[in-house]
């Protein structure tokens, strides 16, 4: 359970002071983290999984908002 692992250490990573480049890696990591999370759900069905994809999503969506900055008005 490799990335199970992965998506721990990704889920306790500190995201203050990100480069955009940085903040684009980790979104990218996260959508893989969460779709290869998925592939395993599919076969076993264990909740745990599924709030953990719940998680990495919430973070994915927290650093995308930040990528996309403040709307101009």
């Amino acid at each position: 359970m490799e990335v199970l692992k992965q998506a721990e250490e990704f889920e306790n990573m500190k995201m203050g002071h990100m480069s955009t480049s940085d903040r684009v890696e980790a979104s990218r990591e996260a959508k893989r983290l969460i779709l290869s999370i998925n592939e395993v759900y599919k076969k076993t069905k264990d909740a745990n999984l599924m709030k953990l994809m719940k998680r990495l999503t919430v973070k994915k969506q927290k650093i995308e908002k930040r990528l996309k900055g403040k709307p101009m008005m």
